[in-house]
């Protein structure tokens, strides 16, 4: 989920060959429900921004774990294996 155009997530996902679809929010309806809209500075400037975040949500729509300040490198192993353990 980002605040990025349906159309900028269709080219992602295609990019990516994503099997799954993104969830366009340009409004930060969701993005606010998550409180992940942070004060962010970039070369000294400060801006409202989006903490990279993951959620994971299981089958019934329960939010089960979340990581905050995701570090992408080493994230991807640690949520599959989260999600795996379901």
């Amino acid at each position: 989920m980002s605040r990025d155009s349906v159309r900028v997530h269709n080219g992602f996902k295609t990019k990516h060959s994503f099997p799954f679809e993104l969830i366009s929010d340009p409004d930060e309806s969701l993005c606010k429900l998550f409180d992940v809209i942070k004060l962010k500075k970039l070369y000294g400037k400060e801006y409202m921004g989006i903490e990279r975040s993951t959620f994971l949500i299981n089958t019934d729509g329960v939010l089960v774990q979340e990581w905050r300040k995701v570090k992408v490198k080493e994230h991807v192993a640690e949520v599959l294996a989260s999600a795996t353990a379901l």
